[in-house]
């Protein structure tokens, strides 16, 4: 796809909107606001282009590019929760952003989980004002008739909830694992009714996944697909290091005037006449707010950047899905992923995949369950649960009883999320041994209590000697089981912890699984499992919060308000994961996808303009 190569000419345009980040939502907002032809919209992207990379578009490939030259590198302070580990977390430095990296899951949370985002007095957050949005950034392709009754890729008909003609395609894998096949019986033996409309506001049970698949190429759909041949109005600058946000007094309050960037060891100023859009995602977000004057003013004091603007809650309120990978011995003689590391198995592989856009190199995994912890635990220990959240002090009375509720036996929210897949998903357990192979059980904590921060440094001591910049890493501190809240965080994942052996000691999955290896037998206690949980933790890749929008408390509460502008300066939004209140049960991408659609339209409608 093309892009603007000439730093100067882009800096020298007249632009009416900058977006800052080229990812999944920053891509989104540029093509919708280029639809009116009469603006002119900028997009800086840090990282290059990888249209066309095998290692970005064939699925079963999906986490190649992970820790490659498309990531940051991005890694967590040292958690006292994990045991002092640090994690590495993966984010995309690339045209397109993380949806170039994920593993193409598409799903949204139930409906509840964006009701509470309105019910904290953010107006037009809820299911009901956000599911057109959903549904104009995707093209869903229906599977035909006996797929479905083979393969349980089922969903509610006449089909309502899906878009049909957005630039994201979406649909059913053309093949799945063998161990697929098992799934959904197995959690029916367990009582587990199968959902066949997960996508309509409730995703409660066992299902199939659709995922960002583009049917007809057999390649992942990305955010780069919104301006594969951008308009002449939209110009986007790939390498290009946004290293802050210009801002210039205007009627005694601070604007946004446009940003200054630096490429290839060169730097610029450029500018925008009506907006800058902020879409770096929820760690770069928060922290290029604080490089350019927003934020708490211990931390700018601390790291020596004048305050411009008081900001309490830029980067605070971090919440991480935390993702917990069992592994199981499994029936050596199925067809394994780790089978498309021999040549000749590859070989083949890429040759159908070519021929037919089919087979082994198109399976992602779509084995999925959402389930409320009162599945997983016993009435009292669920009571106990609710009763703890309760005495937890550090939220406000609404978000409190948001948060509590979620443990009344009346509600059916997927807390905890189950998925399957072939291969060794652990970094701690060791690989296959000769003659075994592996297979991984992912439960995924889904309204994390833990809540923690990302911010510019020093960590702790005395003022900078020289004020931190773009290029030195944000402290990401997840705060992972921390606390009162993390204690609340790991007794959830104990539980969903024995429910996932449960799941792997029930026929018809127990017939492919001859045992565990980790944890292995010998981890038999509660003390024994929550100790390997603190060792084997790991992140889900889901980070939101850290510009949440603040509702009713403004910016006691947060960074943004309901129309994601920032507190306290004019012509600048946040529009990324980083504005959500409060964390989903679900994937991200189908919603940062509706946050741009949504965040565009605001823009548009409150500039008295509409797309032509």
């Amino acid at each position: 796809m093309g892009t603007t190569v000439d730093a100067r000419k882009f800096a020298e345009t007249k632009f009416d909107y900058i977006v800052v980040g080229g990812g999944t939502a920053g891509l989104t907002v540029a093509s919708r606001l280029a639809e009116v032809s009469s603006l002119t919209i900028g997009v800086l992207e840090a990282g290059t282009s990888g249209y066309g990379d095998h290692n970005i578009d064939i699925p079963a490939y999906s986490g190649r590019a992970l820790g490659g030259p498309y990531d940051w590198h991005f890694q967590t302070t040292p958690q006292p929760g994990l045991g002092g580990r640090t994690l590495p977390w993966n984010r995309g430095r690339v045209l397109g952003g993380s949806s170039a990296l994920n593993y193409m899951t598409w799903n949204r949370g139930s409906k509840e989980d964006y009701d509470a985002w309105e019910e904290l007095g953010n107006a037009g957050w809820g299911w009901d004002s956000l599911l057109p949005y959903f549904k104009k950034s995707e093209r869903f392709h229906p599977p035909p008739p006996e797929f479905r009754d083979n393969h349980q890729a089922s969903y509610n008909e006449p089909n309502t909830s899906l878009g049909n003609d957005g630039p994201i395609n979406v649909s059913y894998t053309r093949d799945f694992s063998p161990s697929h096949a098992l799934w959904h019986a197995t959690f029916n033996e367990l009582g587990v009714e199968s959902n066949p409309a997960h996508l309509d506001g409730s995703n409660v049970g066992v299902w199939t996944t659709i995922v960002a698949v583009n049917p007809e190429t057999a390649t992942r759909s990305y955010a780069t697909h919104y301006c594969l041949t951008p308009p002449k109005n939209l110009h986007i600058l790939t390498d290009a290091m946004v290293e802050e946000i210009i801002l210039e007094k205007d009627d005694g309050e601070w604007a946004a005037t446009g940003v200054r960037f630096s490429r290839y060891g060169d730097t610029y100023d450029v500018s925008a006449s009506r907006e800058v859009i902020l879409s770096a995602g929820s760690v770069q977000s928060p922290q290029l707010l604080e490089l350019s004057g927003i934020g708490r003013v211990d931390i700018l004091g601390v790291a020596g950047i004048p305050v411009k603007v008081e900001s309490p809650k830029v980067g605070e309120n971090l919440q991480e899905h935390i993702m917990l990978p069992m592994v199981f011995e499994v029936d050596p003689s199925l067809p394994h992923p780790d089978d498309l590391f021999v040549d000749e198995i590859a070989a083949t592989a890429y040759e159908q995949y070519q021929r037919g856009k089919s087979g082994r190199l198109t399976v992602l995994p779509c084995s999925m369950c959402y389930l409320p912890v009162s599945r997983l635990a016993p009435a009292d220990d669920v009571a106990s649960l609710l009763s703890k959240s309760r005495e937890l002090e550090r939220f406000g009375p609404e978000e409190a009883s948001i948060l509590s509720r979620r443990f009344n036996a009346d509600k059916q929210l997927g807390q905890v999320e189950f998925v399957f897949d072939l291969g060794n998903w652990n970094p701690s357990s060791s690989s296959d041994e000769e003659g075994k192979r592996h297979c991984s059980m992912l439960l995924v904590l889904q309204y994390p209590f833990s809540r923690g921060s990302i911010h510019i440094g020093p960590d702790a001591g005395p003022r900078a000697e020289s004020p931190p910049t773009v290029y030195d890493q944000p402290l990401i501190d997840p705060k992972y089981y921390g606390g009162p809240h993390g204690e609340l965080d790991l007794q959830i994942m104990l539980h969903g912890a024995r429910f996932a052996q449960k799941i792997c000691s029930t026929k018809p999955l127990k017939n492919i699984i001859p045992g565990p290896v980790s944890p292995s037998l010998d981890v038999v206690t509660d003390d024994d499992l929550r100790s390997w949980i603190v060792e084997n933790t790991i992140t889900d890749w889901h980070p939101i919060g850290t510009c949440a929008m603040g509702g009713r408390a403004g910016r006691e509460d947060g960074v943004v308000d309901e129309r994601l502008r920032v507190y306290g300066v004019k012509r600048l939004r946040v529009i990324d994961a980083s504005v959500m209140p409060l964390h989903i049960s679900a994937h991200l991408q189908a919603t940062v996808y509706a946050i741009g659609e949504k965040g565009a339209d605001m823009i548009l409608e409150d500039a008295g303009l509409r797309s032509q």
